[in-house]
């Protein structure tokens, strides 16, 4: 009969979900759930029990010689001895020499890749034609309005703009493109105004997105640069934080004692 009843297909019991009007409280506690957190409540409950028959029981007169070799931090913890074997100062000076030729290593480093970005990012500043700029000081490129009576006057304007503007961007179009591309694109001089615009305006919206480009990229120079200097100044403060350990260690310089005494060397009289 058992087989027969466990042949028969039987309903699947689901477990019920949290109500809509407390879903606020988050999943429906299970019984499963129930048992762990009141199997946690009772280890804790016994654990304080046993820990207040302790302290109704201590003896305060209680004494043995360990307590004088022993001590005690934050209000009753037990400071022990972890097994580890204190360095002699030789060891530790030696460590703290290998420390310092390395920071002084990766400082090295981090300059020679600065002052490398520096070159580019000043030489980049040049490129427009406008010298040299010093770091930090950027300037603004000013604009100038021109008042007009007619849609046919500002169209003149609009053309006097584009002619004034291919000289600047032909520098920045002959980077980007080789001189075949140039000679192929360049008009004839009977070829109609119409056509001929059209191609200074294309020529000027490259240089445009030429320039475009070189900002963005001297932006991200600018932003490498800044990380740079500062991981430059942690490690040089790091390398000098250890060069004065190692002469406190080596008492070649004064200091400030773990009680708060300051002391210095004392230098022969002349």
């Amino acid at each position: 009969m058992s087989s027969m009843r466990n042949a028969v297909q039987r309903r699947n019991h689901k477990e019920r979900a949290q109500p809509l009007e407390r879903s606020k409280w988050g999943v429906l506690e299970k019984h499963k759930d129930y048992s762990l957190r009141a199997k946690d409540y009772n280890a804790k409950k016994a654990r304080l029990k046993a820990l207040r028959q302790k302290a109704a029981e201590r003896n305060p007169d209680e004494f043995h010689f360990a307590m004088m070799s022993s001590s005690t931090h934050n209000g009753g913890q037990r400071v022990a001895d972890r097994g580890n074997k204190a360095l002699s100062t030789e060891v530790v000076k030696l460590l703290k020499t290998q420390d310092a030729a390395y920071l002084r290593t990766v400082a090295q480093k981090t300059r020679r890749a600065r002052e490398k970005l520096e070159e580019e990012f000043v030489l980049g500043s040049g490129v427009e034609g406008k010298g040299v700029r010093v770091l930090g000081k950027e300037e603004k490129m000013g604009q100038k309005m021109v008042w007009v009576g007619s849609k046919e006057e500002q169209k003149r304007w609009g053309e006097k703009d584009i002619e004034a503007e291919i000289d600047e961007a032909a520098a920045d179009v002959r980077d980007g493109y080789d001189k075949d591309d140039i000679e192929d694109a360049s008009q004839p001089k009977h070829a109609p105004r119409k056509a001929l615009i059209d191609s200074q305006r294309s020529a000027v919206q490259a240089g445009k997105a030429l320039r475009k480009q070189h900002k963005r990229m001297q932006e991200a120079r600018r932003s490498k640069l800044e990380a740079l200097k500062i991981r430059e100044k942690s490690l040089v403060a790091a390398e000098h934080e250890l060069e004065m350990q190692r002469a406190k260690m080596s008492s070649s310089i004064g200091g400030v004692t773990k009680a708060g005494l300051k002391w210095k060397v004392r230098e022969r009289k002349r």
